[in-house]
């Protein structure tokens, strides 16, 4: 299958600079598979689509001020490190850019000395492998050193970095939002809970995998980097029950989704457990356990275009997205919202 066949042309204009305020006013697509009808809402109207007994499954990872702007201690060459995943205590898993090479041992300062990160080792994917030295907290010197990594194509900047978090963030360790959960306010989560429906959370911390170009030809050729997961015993619990007794679960953006098909067994059912996921959806996939896909519009050729249309199909997918062009539906992070049922 051809990565350029998930390709669409997207007005520059369509780009979301920042977040509705208040969230739950973006727009709604919503997609009806088996009616393969498009219906456009206001996004606050989804709790009109469940049924008391369903369950709402988000993930709740929270975005850490993962982007480091410092030096080579030798040289002061400029180096800009974007934290993707904890390897063990002090190692980071990195994305690295600068003038020049950034070889094994190199040494690079952040703030007034606060923080130095060794090189130690080089990725598959082109990233460093960085040991931190500090003094105090590695989590505090970060707060007050560190940037939030907000997508290349969010050019405006926050006036407030909680915009850039969902309103029930909670597990630090994200390199990006999970931001289907953007759309969320407390107000409409608690009309949700309200009408009976279940809500659990699990952890997927978003890095590479997620946010990686697609630099290949065809879609089988492309590695998804891993993420780190996590579900526990309580939430497999509702999700197993929900299942059970033939009631829906909704899944909150595609690394709920990763997460939920990844803990799933062949017959839909779910454990507690913790770990790594490389799972790659595309067409052709079969979904073991999620019934309903709240999404965002996703950049042309990504991996996330490609879940989605494994979950639409293809054709109703890449229809959607035109649709949604025409009518001027806003994109990206900060952008409107999309439920496929």
């Amino acid at each position: 299958m051809k990565v350029k066949d998930f390709d669409f042309e997207l007005p520059e204009e369509l780009i979301a600079q920042e977040p509705m305020e208040p969230r739950d006013e973006s727009r709604l697509m919503v997609i009806n598979k088996t009616e393969d009808k498009i219906e456009d809402k206001i996004f606050k109207e989804i709790i009109d689509y469940f049924e008391p007994g369903d369950t709402l499954v988000r993930n709740n990872t929270k975005v850490i001020p993962a982007r480091l702007f410092g030096h080579k201690e030798k040289t002061g060459g400029k180096v800009e490190v974007l934290l993707l995943n904890q390897v063990k205590l002090d190692q980071w898993e990195t994305l690295v850019r600068a003038n020049g090479n950034v070889k094994i041992g190199t040494r690079i300062v952040f703030g007034n000395e606060e923080l130095v990160a060794e090189v130690k080792e080089m990725t598959d994917f082109g990233g460093r492998v960085v040991e931190f030295e500090y003094d105090g907290v590695f989590e505090e010197i970060l707060d007050q050193l560190g940037n939030m990594p907000l997508p290349p194509y969010i050019t405006k900047e926050l006036d407030d970095a909680d915009k850039y978090q969902t309103v029930y963030a909670k597990k630090r360790g994200a390199a990006a939002a999970p931001t289907a959960g953007l759309h969320f306010t407390d107000n409409l989560l608690a009309q949700i809970k309200d009408k009976g429906v279940n809500i659990v959370d699990v952890t997927l911390h978003v890095g590479l995998g997620t946010f990686r170009p697609v630099k290949v030809d065809t879609i089988e050729e492309h590695d998804m980097h891993s993420e780190y997961y996590e579900i526990s015993k309580e939430a497999a619990q509702v999700i197993n029950e929900t299942k059970k007794r033939g009631n829906k679960v909704f899944s909150v953006g595609t690394t709920s989704t990763r997460t939920l098909e990844t803990v799933a067994d062949e017959n839909g059912k779910v454990k507690a457990s913790k770990g790594w996921t490389d799972i790659f959806i595309y067409p052709g996939y079969e979904f073991k356990l999620v019934d309903a896909l709240i999404t965002n519009f996703h950049l042309p050729q990504s991996t996330l275009v490609m879940l989605v249309s494994a979950f639409a199909g293809k054709d109703l997918t890449m229809r959607a997205y035109q649709q949604a062009v025409e009518e001027e539906y806003r994109f990206y992070s900060f952008g409107d919202g999309m439920l496929i049922i």
